[in-house]
């Protein structure tokens, strides 16, 4: 397979399908996306068989989300008051398979609602973490808390502040690579599977981050951060809906990307 970047092309601020029977439906809402670098070797080492880093000029990131998750429910029925309603974060790698679906992959899911935590592991096999976990504004300023209850390690915590800019008119190129994500990788009995959604396209405000105390990306397997993160981006938030699973199926190992 020629290289990743070459054959695949730019990514798509829009889905490339809409999804007519969705599995799951949701809202997230209150988005901070912070990303930093990462060495696209080590990343590999921590994706599902069957997938490799997703680059951008050879370079590839790891991003710690945190929002609102907001009205989720099964098929098209209406979403859970009180279980469908709850803070979460997320530390996220960008990955590709051999069939050129991008996504991510997700090496933790803090979340503050403990039956979807559990409904998350054992359905999906995710790696959701219940957590206590608020998120707070105050006008342009949003306080994203999180400490980790079960399975631990407990007490890992993390704590994003940051200042709400400009809405971004014409995102850039990074900035697309790093929110316009319309599936997932994870691994499953039998190979790994991709999980697509759709949304509408992100409405996007460039951000100050005021502060970023966090142990989230070390627990993941990852180095510690070092220096400034290349990216911080708000959103108020898309309604989503999720489809199947894509059923685990042979596939080759998609040559990683030259760098």
């Amino acid at each position: 397979m020629p290289s990743t970047e070459r054959s695949l092309g730019p990514v798509s601020p829009d889905a490339p399908s809409a999804i007519s029977s969705p599995l799951l439906t949701q809202r997230w809402l209150d988005l901070a996306f912070v990303h930093w670098e990462v060495d696209p070797a080590l990343a590999a080492g921590l994706l599902p068989a069957g997938t490799v880093p997703d680059t951008l000029h050879g370079k590839t990131y790891v991003g710690l989300v945190a929002f609102r998750m907001d009205r989720v429910g099964w098929f098209r029925l209406p979403g859970v008051p009180y279980f469908g309603a709850f803070p979460e974060t997320n530390v996220r790698l960008y990955s590709v398979d051999a069939h050129g679906r991008r996504g991510v992959v997700f090496r933790s899911m803090d979340a503050a609602r403990l039956v979807p935590v559990l409904l998350g592991r054992a359905g999906f096999r995710l790696p959701y973490v219940w957590s206590r976990m608020s998120v707070r504004a105050d006008g342009d300023t949003l306080v994203y808390d999180s400490s980790r209850r079960w399975p631990g390690p407990r007490g890992v915590s993390s704590r994003i502040t940051l200042r709400k800019g400009e809405l971004v008119e014409e995102p850039t190129e990074l900035e697309h690579f790093l929110t316009a994500r319309w599936g997932m990788h994870n691994a499953f009995p039998g190979g790994v599977a991709y999980l697509p959604n759709d949304h509408p396209r992100w409405p996007l405000h460039r951000a100050d981050l005021v502060e970023c105390q966090e142990e989230l990306v070390a627990a993941a397997g990852l180095p510690e951060l070092q220096g400034e993160p290349v990216s911080v981006l708000y959103s108020p938030g898309v309604p989503v809906r999720l489809g199947r699973p894509a059923r685990p199926r042979a596939m080759s190992t998609p040559s990683v990307p030259s760098q």
